[in-house]
Order: C-alpha cells, then sequence, then structure tokens
C-alpha cells in the first residue's frame, strides 16, 4: 500500500460494546474503522468507503447479516468476516454462501481475530490500495500475494495472464474472464481458483486449500469446519463458472482427497 494510505474496514454490528471493541481491534492492526449499527447503514458503508475488510454481525435488526453479505457481494469485493453466536455448522455454511469469506463465532478472542486478519492481509501485496469501487472482473488497485505464473500458462497469451479451457486469470490485477466475459469472484474464490490453475493437474488437498485461504503453510491444523468452507467456496466458484460436477471444464473432484484442474480441451 503507498506510504500513508489508511486501510479502511467497515464494522457492522448493533451492540455498541461489541462495536467498539471490533473497532479497537482493527485500529490497533491498522484499519481506519467506520462503524455501522445495521444493515442498511453497513451497505451504504462498504459502498462508501470500499474497505479492504468488513465484519458482519449475523443478528442485526432490519435485515439480517446473510441478506447484508449477498447485497454487498452484489458490488464489492471487500474481505468478509462474519461474526455470530450461532456456531451449528448450517449456520456456518449459510454464512460462506452469502458471501463471506471467513466465520468467526461469538464470544470470540481478540487474538483469534488478529490472526485471521493478518492472515488474510498476509494474502495481498502491500501496495493494495482500497478507494476504488470494483468494476466488472476487476479491483482497480487490487493485487494478490505475488505468485509464480507458470501454472496453465498459454505462450499466446499477452503476459500476466494464465488460461485454461476458455478460461483466464490475471493473479497481479486479480482479473478472471470466461470466454471472454468478466467474472466476478470473492476474494477466498479467486485464491482456490488460482491454486488450482498453478498445480495444474496436480491434485490439491482440501487441507492445502483451507491453510492456503487462512494463509498459512502447510501442516497447520484443520477443522472438520475448514473443510467444509472450502467445499462450499468450490461450489459457489463452479456455479459461477458454470462448471457442472458430471462434466468438468476447470475442476475435477477428487473423491477423498480434493481438487485439480480438469483436462485441457482441444480448441
Amino acid at each position: 500500500m503507498p506510504q500513508g494510505q489508511e486501510r479502511a474496514a467497515v464494522v457492522i454490528e448493533d451492540d455498541v460494546d461489541v462495536r467498539n471493541l471490533l473497532s479497537a481491534i482493527l485500529a490497533e492492526a491498522g484499519f481506519a474503522c467506520v462503524p455501522a449499527g445495521s444493515g442498511v447503514e453497513g451497505i451504504n458503508a462498504v459502498r462508501e468507503h470500499q474497505p479492504i475488510l468488513t465484519t458482519l454481525d449475523v443478528s442485526l435488526p432490519g435485515i439480517d447479516g446473510f441478506e447484508v453479505a449477498r447485497r454487498i457481494r452484489s458490488f464489492s469485493n471487500t474481505y468478509v468476516i462474519m461474526l455470530s453466536a450461532r456456531n451449528e455448522e448450517i449456520d456456518t455454511l449459510m454464512g460462506l454462501d452469502a458471501g463471506a469469506d471467513d466465520y468467526l463465532t461469538k464470544p470470540f478472542r481478540p487474538r483469534e481475530l488478529r490472526a485471521r486478519i493478518e492472515a488474510m492481509m498476509r494474502r495481498y501485496r502491500a501496495g493494495w490500495a482500497p478507494g476504488h469501487a470494483p468494476t466488472q472482473g476487476q479491483v482497480v488497485g487490487a493485487a494478490v500475494a505475488a505468485r509464480p505464473t507458470s501454472g496453465a500458462s498459454d505462450p499466446a497469451e499477452p503476459e500476466g495472464w494464465l488460461s485454461h479451457n476458455g478460461l483466464r486469470i490475471h493473479p497481479e490485477m486479480w482479473l478472471c474472464e470466461l470466454d471472454g466475459a468478466a467474472v466476478e469472484l470473492t476474494r477466498s474464490e479467486f485464491d482456490l481458483l488460482l491454486a488450482l490453475i498453478e498445480g495444474n493437474r496436480r491434485v490439491i488437498t482440501k487441507d492445502t486449500l483451507a491453510l492456503e485461504l487462512r494463509g498459512e503453510p502447510v501442516g497447520g491444523y484443520v477443522s472438520d469446519a475448514d473443510r467444509r468452507a472450502v467445499e462450499v467456496h468450490m461450489a459457489n466458484l463452479r456455479r459461477k463458472l458454470r462448471d457442472p460436477v458430471s462434466a468438468p471444464r476447470y475442476i475435477e473432484t477428487v473423491r477423498g482427497v480434493g481438487y485439480r484442474l480438469a483436462e485441457a480441451r482441444s480448441r
């Protein structure tokens, strides 16, 4: 991030004490916080400030957090951490399916939230600057963590692009196109797709992908909930790519193990 550029974060939480706690944690992490006490207020704050990060309570007055996440996802790629007192797996899956990148149950430890935020920030370059609304298929000034562009690269493609069966992805500019049309992906979906493309036909386990999303090295602890989160993100990714499980063009499931890139098709 350019020196002097503030990192914005929106805190959507109706409980004043929790909202103040979250704002304090994020301020310590170097964010300029914008508090919001309702879903509608939060949606407007995200639209206005284009934050890198948004924390979102599930139980909000008016529209609940799931609907707020869906509406935010219609215009923003902000990294959404959903917070809720509900600790059932179905609630986590509903949150991820609505567009959240991560889900944390209350009461949470400030240290745990800081760790997740720091892991999220490690996935992106320090030069990533907020302040621009995402356009169709891109985020102006955004970039994911530098990675080698050695995956399914095509010599005919312009520099920096990776392609596979009509799908094109640019790791540095956070762009994704399918058959010439832009595809809007969340950051988690983009990272999963990039990992598969860079892996070519190598099988990548759910554990490895879960750690990739957390920005942690291979060998870290992975829970069943983490694996289910990967499955939900993959299902959402497949839906956006119009990629049926029965006849995959991009993502193959290796049952009991993980995923890999589908075979290349002749043009």
